[in-house]
């Protein structure tokens, strides 16, 4: 495909200029999400679809490496892509301007309500030892010659769930530089709905893997032209399932090639469900934050985005 300049997402964990290093094949999947929007999710259920079983053998960070995270040299991580020999399923929250585009890659973005990706971003900040990926950061950074953008301050005043959720809604930093925002979030989404009738490009929601996870995962599969023997859709689902996944939190929380920065992995599949906003927000919020949404994206996005719970 032709080439065009991509635009640089830069934050304190990643680095989209590391997408230069990645050669990428026919046949890759690409899942590109905004942050706490069921990326690993997608990752299990992709890497489960191409390996057809459900033990993995090992960490699904490695299976499915993360480009963009300043945790290891770029070097490495495109070391284990290209000596992988099947279909390669790649992490990313690097929205789709900031991406190389491949003949016959398929790129997925999920959406989900983005009131409970805002309470989840909370519990992930709390859990990620940033002291210790800090550390790894800056030894990669002699390797590599990139440290990212500044750590967060140590020693901030913490913030309630409620402060919390509303400084993520009203954040302005720009998306090219924000880890997660409301704005961040929508601006990841529209890129990917605006050419959603494309070929090559796949639309899930959080809100339908929830409904009905093997409903989702056979139209995926359909998508993707893979073909699994019916023996195997008991197993694979199940595998897929939060239960399963959240006993198997330390092979399958992300991580950095298998360099984990959780204070506790099992934290990183807490929930796992939607509407968890309701208890944190009254009439007054909800119109508060309907005005936002309605500021930054149009009305048939925000109703997509927020799934089955509505606007």
């Amino acid at each position: 495909m032709g080439e065009r300049e991509l635009v640089r997402y830069r934050s304190w964990v990643y680095d989209s200029a590391r997408w230069g290093a990645v050669r990428l094949r026919p046949g890759d999947i690409v899942i590109s999400t905004p942050p706490k929007c069921g990326t690993t999710w997608t990752q299990m259920i992709c890497v489960l679809l191409v390996h057809q079983r459900p033990d993995l053998g090992v960490p699904l960070s490695v299976l499915s490496p993360w480009v963009d995270m300043l945790g290891t040299p770029i070097g490495e991580v495109v070391a284990t892509l290209e000596a992988q020999p099947h279909r390669r399923v790649i992490k990313t929250h690097t929205p789709l301007d900031g991406l190389p585009r491949g003949q016959d890659v398929t790129y997925i973005c999920v959406a989900r309500d983005p009131r409970d990706t805002a309470i989840s971003m909370g519990g992930h900040r709390d859990n990620m030892d940033i002291e210790r990926f800090g550390s790894a950061r800056a030894e990669v950074a002699t390797v590599d010659g990139e440290a990212g953008l500044p750590l967060p301050p140590a020693g901030q005043p913490a913030l309630s769930e409620r402060e919390r959720f509303w400084h993520w809604v009203d954040d302005v930093s720009p998306p090219t530089e924000a880890p997660s925002s409301l704005l961040r979030t929508l601006r990841h989404l529209e890129q990917f709905w605006e050419v959603r009738t494309e070929p090559g490009i796949v639309l899930l929601h959080y809100d339908d893997l929830s409904a009905d996870l093997e409903g989702e995962m056979r139209a995926l599969a359909d998508r993707l032209g893979i073909v699994a023997p019916e023996v195997c859709w008991p197993e694979l689902v199940e595998a897929a399932g939060f239960a399963a996944m959240k006993r198997q939190a330390g092979a399958l929380a992300p991580t950095s090639m298998g360099r984990s920065f959780w204070r506790d992995p099992g934290q990183f599949f807490r929930l796992g469900t939607s509407g968890q906003w309701r208890e944190l927000l009254d009439g007054d919020d909800l119109e508060r934050y309907r005005r936002r949404v309605a500021d930054l994206v149009p009305p048939d996005l925000a109703t997509w985005a927020h799934g089955r719970a509505g606007l």
